[in-house]
């Protein structure tokens, strides 16, 4: 028919509408609101956890923003975020499969790493080294770790990530695409938070997540949400049988009929019906005599067989094979990430013990002894020169 557009033509002139609001020129992939506030909900619960994680770490007050969930692709990321960057790659192998990415700053993960070493954040880091990357790696991994955890709990699935790995990046346009091949062609999900570290940092980090994760993670939240069944009600009982009714007692014989003239011979005999009980249906009032019954007291066993309970033995032969870990502690100190970092082969380490004093010896982690060391044949050994008793009260009755 003239004048007719086809639904093709429908479907083109459609598909031409709506600029860059639809996405539809590039990949096809929108978000709706819904799936902006679902992404956002689990963002948000995964990296409030990560920013009480990131406080443990840096000892600093870590404050991260409520995060802004967008679809856009990645010429749009490259001119918003074209400082160089730290890119740290998080794959999920458990409970979901995919990766995303996360976009740190360079000089944010200058402070962060710092913090982690030991120093006060604003010493000068003229270029991040193999070690910061390690560190901020570590970071990551407890950050995503514990994410994972509140991730599970808010799926009702076992969530586990694999370490993350990190890579700086001069300048995200000269990325290689195999490096952003979930995110060159077409669009993907960009969720954005600030994230404020005490005085030290005021900055953006964003999440980049590619369209089957985003789909998969949405799917999987979706599920989550679903209201469960309810309990099918439980059949009802049968009803109970009704109790067969109870014999109506036979009315008493009319003595005026029974040769109404003599009713006083019948009224002064009734001895004469106790050994006919079957006579007796109509005086419901009739009690049989009570049969004598011997009847005697119970006598039950004593378990006690003279034995006070709280003198009594215990057999301790019983638990006689059971292993138990046996340690001895030379000494303990404390050191600082920083000074852990900096240990090389000769590096001395000093406890918290004077030469000479008496060693700890403990069991499954508790202290039970005292001792010296010796050696046996080509072995150490322990001399035991004190036992340590923990006082114990029993009370009785």
């Amino acid at each position: 028919m003239d004048g007719m557009l086809s639904q093709e033509e429908i479907n083109a002139l459609l598909g031409g509408m709506g600029g860059d609001d639809g996405g539809s020129s590039s990949g096809g992939f929108d978000l709706s609101p819904e799936e902006k506030d679902a992404l956002g909900e689990i963002s948000n619960i995964c990296m409030g956890t990560a920013a009480t994680t990131l406080y443990t770490l840096v000892n600093q007050k870590v404050m991260i923003t409520t995060p802004k969930v967008e679809a856009t692709d990645w010429d749009k990321v490259c001119d918003s975020y074209q400082v160089p960057c730290v890119f740290i790659d998080i794959s999920y192998r458990e409970g979901i499969k995919g990766n995303n990415v996360l976009m740190l700053r360079e000089d944010d993960v200058k402070v962060i790493t710092d913090l982690m070493m030991g120093g006060d954040g604003t010493g000068h880091i003229e270029e991040l080294s193999e070690l910061h990357m390690s560190a901020i790696c570590e970071a990551m991994n407890q950050m995503m770790g514990s994410a994972a955890t509140s991730m599970s709990s808010m799926l009702n699935r076992k969530i586990d990530i694999s370490p993350p790995t990190a890579e700086l990046i001069k300048d995200i346009r000269d990325v290689s695409e195999e490096r952003i091949s979930g995110f060159s062609s077409g669009q993907f999900a960009l969720v954005s938070f600030r994230m404020e570290i005490g005085d030290l940092v005021d900055s953006n980090i964003m999440q980049l997540y590619p369209i089957d994760f985003a789909r998969e993670l949405l799917d999987v939240f979706s599920m989550s949400k679903q209201p469960e069944e309810p309990a099918r009600p439980a059949p009802a009982p049968s009803p109970a049988p009704q109790p067969a009714p109870a014999p109506q007692p036979m009315p008493a014989p009319d003595m005026s009929s029974m040769g109404g003239g003599m009713p006083q011979m019948n009224m002064g005999a009734p001895q004469m019906n106790m050994g006919m009980p079957q006579m007796n249906m109509g005086y419901p009032n009739y009690v049989p005599p009570a049969q004598d019954i011997n009847a005697q007291p119970v006598q039950f066993q004593s378990f006690m067989q003279g034995v006070n309970p709280i003198t009594q033995q215990e057999n301790i032969d019983l638990i006689m094979d059971v292993p138990l870990q046996v340690t001895v502690e030379l000494g303990r100190t404390s050191k600082s990430i920083k000074e852990i970092l900096e240990f090389t082969p000769g590096t001395i380490i000093e406890l918290d013990r004077i030469a000479g004093e008496p060693i700890d010896v403990l069991v499954n982690g508790k202290l039970v002894a005292k001792g010296e060391v010796v050696v046996i044949e080509e072995s150490f050994g322990i001399r035991v020169t004190d036992i340590i008793k923990e006082k114990s009260v029993v009370g009785g009755i």
